[in-house]
């Protein structure tokens, strides 16, 4: 069939044909090879534990994180898993609930700044002219702030500071880097038959991106979120560390903040801090191991057979 018959049926009403549209490979597929390779089976191992620590690990905690329960500075023993501070406080209760703020900051911050670019990046990718020209101005703009003195900034006056508040600030100022990424893949794939096909049938703009080029970019969009998801982890871990952190609650990294504070590398107290280092460390990076994973399993010249 020509391309000019093959136009004329669509505009008569006709369903493209369905060799014209990549396929992509099913999910069952994707989960063999995903289980087969051994960087995402890492990966996947390290968060879903420190994940499963945070949800169940309260549950054993017998102290309230800020309570004066013990002697101060003991080591780790039967009664306090982890240790006290300098306080007397019991580090496992701190180290427990102060996971959660972890996962929390990740999911809301990484996925707003995904949301958010890849509004941007699709607008910008798909209209072209005039629209990309200045998303794509806006998009430098964001990127020239130096974010981070931004969100210390932010952070420095605000009276009360809350996780949801932190992971909007991060999500807000993470986006463009993934909208400049996936402006460009859009580009790409908004000149491909099945896309002009679509816009031959009468089809809009919003429908197009939403059921044409965002599915063939799904595997793409998520690698997308868990770097984000890593980059809001670490981006709220430094926040919490030099004390512009939640006000109301605990986190990792104002454990790590308050161990400084009290000089517990210099009185050898190390069940401290090592234990929250070691959490954000290894979080972070199973989270971009998994990604190299996720690589490897969507690009199928780098599978594992």
């Amino acid at each position: 069939m020509s391309d000019r018959e093959m136009i004329h049926e669509v505009q008569q009403g006709a369903e493209p044909p369905q060799e014209v549209k990549p396929q992509m490979s099913s999910f069952r597929e994707l989960l063999f090879f995903a289980w087969r390779n051994t960087r995402v089976r890492i990966g996947v191992a390290i968060v879903g534990f420190f994940l499963l620590v945070a949800l169940v690990g309260p549950l054993f905690a017998k102290y309230d994180p800020n309570e004066y329960v013990g002697p101060p500075n003991q080591p780790p023993n039967a009664e306090y898993w982890f240790g006290t501070t300098t306080f007397g406080q019991d580090v496992y209760s701190q180290f427990v609930y102060g996971l959660r703020p972890v996962f929390i900051v990740g999911l809301l911050g990484g996925g707003l700044g995904t949301l958010i670019g890849m509004l941007i990046g699709f607008v910008a990718g798909y209209r072209g002219g005039v629209v990309d020209e200045a998303l794509n101005m806006l998009t430098n703009i964001v990127i020239v702030i130096p974010t981070f003195a931004l969100l210390l900034i932010i952070a420095a006056y605000l009276k009360v500071r809350s996780i949801f508040s932190e992971a909007l600030f991060i999500g807000f100022t993470a986006w463009p880097w993934a909208a400049r990424a996936i402006r460009a893949q859009t580009f790409s794939l908004r000149a491909r038959e099945f896309v002009d096909l679509a816009r031959i049938t009468g089809m809009r703009s919003g429908k197009i991106i939403l059921t044409e080029i965002a599915p063939n970019m799904m595997s793409y969009l998520f690698m997308t979120f868990i770097l984000q998801f890593g980059g809001a982890i670490l981006n709220a871990a430094t926040l919490d560390f030099i004390g512009l952190g939640p006000t109301n609650a605990m986190s990792l990294g104002l454990m790590m903040n308050n161990a400084v504070l009290w000089s517990a590398l210099q009185l050898g107290v190390w069940w401290w801090f090592v234990p929250p280092g070691l959490a954000i460390a290894a979080i972070v990076g199973a989270l971009y191991i998994t990604n190299v994973g996720l690589d490897e399993v969507f690009n199928p010249k780098l599978r594992e057979m």
